[in-house]
Order: structure tokens, then C-alpha cells, then sequence
């Protein structure tokens, strides 16, 4: 317990002092709640949520700053990877899965206090214009997946980018796939039906309080399917990391 408590405490140093990675979750927190505070200050009180769904209006900035989320995911190894200071990381941490826990645990839990954060400010960014119906039925389990969505997508593109084994490839494949490649595949005829099952898919629809046309699950079933997503994404680096001390590398 000891060593992975050491191996927790390098990474937490590794990102305070690295500004690349405390600015992504930080720029995710300002996207999200301020895009999210200027619609609907923008739409104004009678016309507070944009769109159909009446927690439309207060997801609308995670549209935006959940790829600053994945590049944070994306970073918390993969500038290991491209500066090749991974191999001094398993010099001070010999054990592979020990190294790779305590960056889970790292990602989670900021991706934890991210969620919170973010989640309870475009809350609170809708309620100052009056938009906010805590009686709306759902909204308390939109709030949870809302504040969860974040370390499960930090962990996924921590995974992904652990197997990929390079920064720029994580980049490059991960952020237009969140931001652009799931919703222009939701919009393909017959692509949709998969596309659906796509882990941001299946997170932002637990976050709606009613039903989307064209989605065959519920919300709680879609916060299912991204945890499955996390689960494997989080065990597949895990294998990757692994193979990576077989080699040698």
C-alpha cells in the first residue's frame, strides 16, 4: 500500500508541475460552464433550454469541453510516451500495473472533482436565469451522470491512449472522434444504430431527462454502456502496459 501511495504522489506531482495537464481540465471546467452560462443567458429566461430536452440547456457546453476532457485523459500518459520519460517513470515504479493503478486513480479522481465541478456550474449557470425545474422528473439522475461522464471519459482515453502507446496518435484519433466522428456517425442511416453504443453517445444520452428518437436503451442502461466502455478501456492499457514490460521497451 505503501509503494502505491509513492507511486500515487509522483503522479500528482507530475501534474501540478506539468502545465499542460492541470490547463486541460481547467480549460474543460471554463468551456463547459461558460458556453453553458452565455446560451442561456443568450436565450434568456423565457426561452432558457435550447432544444427539446430540458436538460438540453444545461449540457450544452460539455459539447465543447468534454474534448478538453479527453485531451486530459489523452495527456495524463501520452506525454510520457512521446517525451519517452515513460522509461524513467517504470524505473521509479518497476511494477507496471502499480504505475498504471495510481494513474488511474489520478485521472479518476480529478476526473471526479472535474464532473463535479463542471456538472454544479451549469447547474448553477442555468438556475441564475431561472431555468432550472428541480422538480423535473430525471434531473437528479441526469445530475449524477453528468458528474460522472467526466472520469469515465478520462479513463477511457487513458486506456486507449496507453494502448496506442503514442501521444500524437491518442490526439489525432480521440479528440475529432468526440468532438465531430460520433456525431457525424449518429447521423449516417444504419451507421447510427452502432453508433449509438459508442461510449460519448451512451453518456450524454443518461444525461437527458426524456426519451432520444432512435435510441433503443434507457438512460440508466446508457451510463451502463459507457462504464463497460471505461472497464475494458482501463483493462486494455493494463494488457498494454503489461506487454510493454515483456518487451523490454
Amino acid at each position: 500500500m505503501s509503494t502505491l501511495i509513492g507511486a500515487l504522489r509522483a503522479e500528482r506531482i507530475k501534474f501540478t508541475t506539468l502545465p499542460s495537464q492541470w490547463a486541460a481540465p481547467l480549460t474543460a471546467l471554463v468551456l463547459t460552464v461558460g458556453i453553458t452560462a452565455a446560451v442561456n443567458a443568450a436565450y434568456g429566461a423565457e426561452d432558457h433550454t435550447p432544444g427539446e430536452d430540458p436538460a438540453g440547456g444545461i449540457y450544452y457546453g460539455l459539447l465543447f469541453g468534454h474534448v478538453a476532457v479527453a485531451c486530459f485523459g489523452v495527456l495524463l500518459i501520452g506525454q510520457e510516451f512521446n517525451t519517452r520519460m515513460i522509461g524513467g517513470s517504470l524505473t521509479a515504479v518497476p511494477r507496471r500495473g502499480r504505475l498504471y493503478g495510481a494513474k488511474l486513480v489520478l485521472g479518476g479522481g480529478l476526473g471526479l472533482l472535474l464532473g463535479l465541478a463542471s456538472t454544479a456550474g451549469s447547474f448553477l449557470a442555468v438556475a441564475a436565469v431561472g431555468g432550472v425545474d428541480l422538480s423535473t422528473p430525471g434531473l437528479s439522475r441526469s445530475f449524477l451522470a453528468g458528474v460522472l461522464y467526466h472520469p469515465m471519459m478520462v479513463l477511457i482515453c487513458l486506456g486507449l491512449t496507453t494502448m496506442l502507446g503514442n501521444l500524437s496518435a491518442a490526439l489525432g484519433l480521440l479528440t475529432p472522434m468526440v468532438f465531430l466522428g460520433t456525431t457525424w456517425l449518429a447521423a449516417i442511416p444504419g451507421v447510427r444504430e452502432v453508433g449509438q453504443f459508442l461510449p460519448d453517445r451512451a453518456g450524454l444520452h443518461a444525461m437527458r431527462t426524456q426519451p432520444e428518437p432512435g435510441v433503443h436503451y434507457g438512460h440508466w442502461t446508457g451510463l451502463l454502456i459507457m462504464a463497460l466502455w471505461t472497464a475494458l478501456a482501463s483493462y486494455g492499457g493494463l494488457r498494454a502496459m503489461r506487454r510493454y514490460e515483456a518487451s523490454g521497451s
